[in-house]
């Protein structure tokens, strides 16, 4: 069975890698998902005012997983089976680490459509990505045309 990471970080962008994996499935894809996020690393200032490394940690992964539940129920809603990982540090660096850790066969990513400009002054964590990944990555632009129905299955609007 097909194993594939999405990225998730709790925005509206990355529920189209979640919807694109739907679709995917829904179309005759048997997969198991991984989705993974990242958290950036602590403050100085939190650090120094927690006191307690154990602490700063429960708090990234708690929030990661709070991040990472609406995408995490709407693949439980079609059925499809998951496992969450989340990460600290570098965004796109992390994300190729989770990719290798939890061997997975292919990635999708959300971009966020920054513009080509903006894209090569700033990166794009989604082309870092592709391009240190070690599986084949999937980029889904904002705006392709998925609708969830009532029963969790996924649309394609231009089938």
């Amino acid at each position: 069975m097909l194993k594939i990471f999405i990225a998730v970080d709790g925005s509206e962008l990355s529920l189209d890698g979640v919807h694109h994996a739907l679709w995917l499935v829904r179309h005759g894809l048997q997969a198991q998902v991984v989705l993974g996020h990242v958290q950036e690393p602590a403050t100085l200032y939190e650090m120094v005012t927690a006191r307690d490394p154990d602490l700063i940690a429960a708090a990234s992964l708690e929030a990661g997983e709070h991040l990472m539940a609406p995408a995490r129920a709407l693949l439980e809603a079609a059925g499809v089976p998951c496992e969450t990982e989340v990460g600290v540090g570098d965004e796109a660096h992390t994300l190729v680490d989770m990719i290798e850790r939890t061997g997975c066969d292919m990635v999708i990513i959300g971009a966020r459509g920054q513009g080509a400009l903006s894209s090569a002054l700033l990166g794009s964590v989604s082309q870092e990505v592709a391009h240190a990944s070690p599986v084949p990555v999937t980029i889904v632009k904002h705006g392709e045309a998925f609708a969830v129905t009532e029963g969790g299955t996924v649309e394609d609007l231009e089938d």
